[in-house]
């Protein structure tokens, strides 16, 4: 079991943050009710008990909808599942793109899929709110210590102590600012500084670029140089904070405009993280060993403070955990989205199957919610150069599923790109297997993998979701080079993406250009809610590329232009009638 603390709600926590109905974040605005909440007054009489686990609520909020189960939520009005703040990113940075098709039609998820999305869609307004009511309790967080002074006492070091935990919440803060940035572009500025009550400030993209950049730089600046490679499971380190930057100066010219690129400045900062990682997992990268482990049960291991520490590849991580962080959201929606429980059915007298297979029970999980695959375009990509593993656990023909997207809303009308397991590695990060010589395919994946017997599994799985990984900075260190930075060398850009490709069983390439860099992004980092960003930034996403169903035809049609950002939410503006000035064109 993880060393995983259960946390609670700090208390007070309220601002009017433009999110278009001040009920989306009423419940936050009372002393809780429930037993064992605490309050901030909690917190100033017993620091020590209370102060880590207040701080602790900041973590949480990515990865729990609510304080009460997975069934609880801290968003009035919208469902538990769909207000987790994972599982609102993924529908807008993985469904509007190739990699995936959600087969049921409701509340506008359709429109996300099929690239027809307005500003009424439930969900675009579900992952703006969601957003913001984290930038909420992040900026109370910060509030209540400016005000009150409270720190730890007896137990007060340089790495648990107000100075720190500030520091921290504030890096999740911009993290939730830049999933603003980029994914709306223009929105409202509010924080710490601005009283209860009042209404956060419309800002436009480029400004908030500079905020971004300029508070981020200050976060990394002020960490102090004792917690420099001190972290703990479940805390963000300094590289993590290092790789939030350097994802918000790799994408400067689309922020901006055009009126800016940071390509040197991004490199600079991977060139930072690599350093700081040389010397173990595979060939001395800092990678992990097994690629297929990253995404395990016990995947903690590979994460800040998790215990492997020549491999821990993954730089932030949202934990879970079958007890003590359960969510409808997160691993638990990567693993039930993208299975089902189904049968071949076999001719007695032919022996010719019909149907498709698919157990959940093969993956470590007892939920299966059947309504995600691949689309037809993404499953070309992997083309199985040499022995590369990451598509190895996907169901293919073999178990009755087509690359084909005709009738996507049947299940195994598409490949099921299945990434994420509940299954444990052994300690060296490879799969238990039932015969050594047959490979890590899922039907060979002994019982030893399981977290329980096949017959007591749980639908809440252990694994973690990465937010960033070690990989990615190898291949955003490569893509400044081909862009112009001038402190990477080709070969150091072609070694960065081979030790990748390397590292996952793919074939060595000789060259590498801005085309078949892309598509290794998309073999690398599928699922892990970059794709719809990269398509922006490499002029794939509105035209240029098209995929099944992308503008609600079978074999795709080009967006309108206005589709790189999403609109800021009709009820925003109906609430805040000030933000229809900065609605981004086209909505």
């Amino acid at each position: 079991m993880k060393s995983i603390n259960k946390i609670f709600v700090a208390g007070a926590v309220v601002l009017s943050l433009g999110l278009g109905a001040t009920s989306c974040i009423d419940d936050l605005n009372v002393t809780p009710e429930y037993p064992t909440a605490k309050t901030w007054e909690d917190v100033m009489n017993d620091p020590d008990q209370y102060l880590p686990a207040a701080f602790m609520k900041c973590y949480s909020s990515l990865a729990v909808s609510g304080q009460s189960g997975d069934g609880s939520t801290d968003l009035k009005g919208i469902d538990a599942g769909k207000s987790n703040y994972l599982r609102a990113l993924f529908q807008l940075n993985e469904k509007t793109t190739d990699e995936c098709a959600w087969i049921w039609s409701e509340d506008g998820i359709e429109n996300l899929v099929r690239g027809t999305w307005n500003s009424g869609n439930s969900y675009i307004y579900g992952a703006y709110s969601r957003i913001y009511v984290n930038i909420a309790i992040c900026n109370d967080f910060l509030r209540q210590l400016e005000q009150t002074g409270v720190d730890m006492q007896a137990q007060r070091t340089e790495y648990n102590c107000a100075a720190q935990y500030a520091l921290e919440v504030r890096a999740i803060r911009a993290l939730l600012y830049w999933n603003i940035l980029d994914n709306f572009g223009n929105g409202g500025w509010v924080d710490e500084t601005v009283p209860y009550g009042t209404n956060a400030e419309p800002i436009l993209r480029a400004d908030l670029y500079n905020k971004l950049v300029t508070e981020l730089t200050d976060i990394i600046n002020t960490w102090p140089a004792a917690n420099q490679n001190h972290v703990v499971y479940g805390r963000v380190g300094l590289d993590g904070v290092k790789m939030l930057l350097a994802k918000v100066y790799l994408n400067a010219e689309v922020y901006t405009n055009g009126a800016k690129t940071s390509y040197d400045e991004c490199a600079a900062l991977c060139k930072e993280i690599i350093a700081n990682h040389q010397g173990g997992g595979y060939n001395g990268t800092g990678l992990a060993n097994h690629y297929l482990a990253l995404f395990a049960g016990n995947n903690d291991r590979y994460a800040p403070g998790g215990g492997n520490t020549a491999e821990n590849e993954i730089l932030w991580n949202v934990p879970f955990d079958e007890i003590y962080v359960q969510s409808y959201g997160g691993s638990r929606y990567l693993m039930a989205a993208a299975l089902t429980n189904s049968a071949f059915e076999v001719n007695e007298e032919t022996g010719e199957k019909t149907g498709f297979y698919m157990s959940s029970a093969d993956y470590g999980i007892n939920d299966q919610w059947g309504c995600m695959h691949a689309r037809k375009e993404f499953a070309e990509k992997f083309d199985n150069s040499g022995n590369d593993v990451r598509d190895n656990f996907w169901s293919k023909e073999e178990e009755g599923f087509t690359k084909e997207n005709t009738e996507y809303t049947k299940f195994n009308n598409g490949y099921a790109p299945i990434k994420f397991t509940n299954l444990n590695t052994n300690e060296d990060g490879t799969f238990p297997l039932v015969d050594d010589s047959k490979g890590t395919v899922i039907s060979n994946i002994s019982e030893a993998a399981l977290p329980h017997p096949a017959n007591a599994l749980e639908a809440h799985p252990n694994t973690d979701t990465p937010i960033f990984r070690l990989a990615d900075t190898y291949l955003m260190l490569a893509e400044c080079q081909l862009r112009g930075a001038t402190n990477v060398t080709p070969a150091e850009a072609l070694q960065a993406v081979n030790d990748v490709r390397g590292r996952a069983g793919a074939t060595a390439w000789a060259s590498i250009n801005l085309d078949n860099l892309l598509d290794e992004r998309a073999r690398e980092l599928y699922w892990e809610l970059h794709r719809r960003s990269d398509l922006i930034r490499f002029g794939k996403f509105v035209s240029g590329y098209n995929w099944a169903w992308k503008g609600n035809v079978l074999e795709g049609t080009d967006l309108n232009s206005n589709f790189t950002v999403f609109p800021i939410p009709s009820l925003t503006i109906s609430a805040q009638p000030e933000f229809a000035a900065i609605q981004n064109p086209g909505y």
